[in-house]
C-alpha cells in the first residue's frame, strides 16, 4: 500500500488512476492450518475497500483480484509448511490438506488467466470492484454466501479430520 499511497498525490492531480490489488480467494473464505496466510489477504480486502471508498471522488479506482488455486510456487511452499509442522498433534490433517492441495494443483488452470485478468481491471475504462478469477474461486464465494457457518465448519473439519 505504500507505494500506492505514494501515486496518490499525483493521480488526484490528473484527476483519475488506478489500484489493482491481486488477493485470493482466502481473503473471503476461511479453511483451518493457514489463517495466517488468509489473515493477511482478508486485511488486504478490507484495506482495499476502504481505499476505494477513501479517493472514489478523485476518480482513482480501486480493484481486487481474488484469483482460485492456479499453477504456481505456491503448492510447494505449502508442502514445505505441512513438514514443518512434522510431529504435530495436527499430523492428520496437516497431511489430509496437502493431499487436497496437490489434488488443487494437479488441476490448477495456468496463471495466465489471472494475468488477463489484470490487465482487464488496469486498461478497462470501468472496472469492477471484484474479479474472482477461476471456477474455484467463483464456487467458495457463492457458497460462503448461502451456506451456514455451522455447517460450512463441519464439512471442512470432516475433510481434514479435526
Amino acid at each position: 500500500m505504500r507505494l500506492a499511497r505514494l501515486a496518490l498525490p499525483h493521480q488526484r492531480a490528473a484527476g483519475g488512476g488506478r489500484i489493482v490489488n491481486v488477493s485470493s480467494i482466502y481473503g473471503l473464505t476461511t479453511t483451518p492450518l493457514s489463517g495466517w496466510y488468509q489473515a493477511s489477504k482478508h486485511a488486504l480486502e478490507a484495506v482495499s475497500d476502504a481505499l476505494r471508498m477513501e479517493v472514489a471522488k478523485d476518480g482513482i479506482k480501486v480493484v481486487l483480484v481474488e484469483p482460485g488455486a492456479f499453477r504456481t510456487g505456491i503448492w510447494e511452499d505449502n508442502r514445505r509448511e505441512v513438514e514443518s509442522h512434522h510431529g504435530s498433534r495436527y499430523d492428520d490433517a496437516y497431511d489430509r490438506a496437502l493431499r487436497l492441495t496437490r489434488l488443487a494443483g494437479t488441476t490448477a488452470p495456468d496463471p495466465v488467466w489471472v494475468a488477463r485478468v489484470i490487465g482487464h481491471a488496469v486498461g478497462s475504462r470501468n472496472p469492477l470492484p471484484r474479479y474472482l478469477v477461476g471456477l474455484d474461486a467463483i464456487t467458495a464465494a457463492a457458497l460462503a454466501k448461502v451456506t451456514p457457518t455451522v455447517l460450512r465448519d463441519r464439512v471442512i473439519r470432516l475433510a481434514l479430520g479435526l
